[in-house]
């Protein structure tokens, strides 16, 4: 889940991409991801409603996600609790935590929403 930043111009939240640029539906103000500079906050780890995660927090998995190597699954609705988080993640799993009956595990921001 990709969370595109809030208009400049009149700080929107409806922002949406058009090919290379990003256009603002309220005031029609279109800019580049390159003209946005060091705005975006690279940084915060958001959950699946855009709630910002921090280390400690607990989380439920929004859907049924496959272990991989494994033949059980990770059941929607089951709480995760006292995450970490990964901020320099290359793969996409950007939270590290321990979840009873399966162990160690990382899971992606985009499936989980904060309690």
């Amino acid at each position: 889940m990709s969370l595109l930043p809030n208009c400049p111009q009149c700080n929107s939240e409806y922002t949406y991409e058009d090919r290379h640029m990003l256009v603002c539906p309220e005031c029609a103000h279109e800019w580049s991801r390159e003209a946005q500079g060091d705005d975006v906050d690279n940084s915060v780890i958001r959950d699946s409603n855009g709630n910002e995660l921090n280390d400690g927090d607990s989380v439920i998995v929004i859907k049924d996600l496959k272990v991989k190597g494994s033949s059980s699954s990770v059941k929607k609705g089951t709480k995760v609790r006292n995450i970490r988080l990964i901020h320099d993640s290359r793969d996409g799993h950007d939270i590290d935590c321990k979840i009873d009956g399966l162990g160690a595990m990382k899971l992606k921001s985009e499936f989980v929403k904060k309690l």
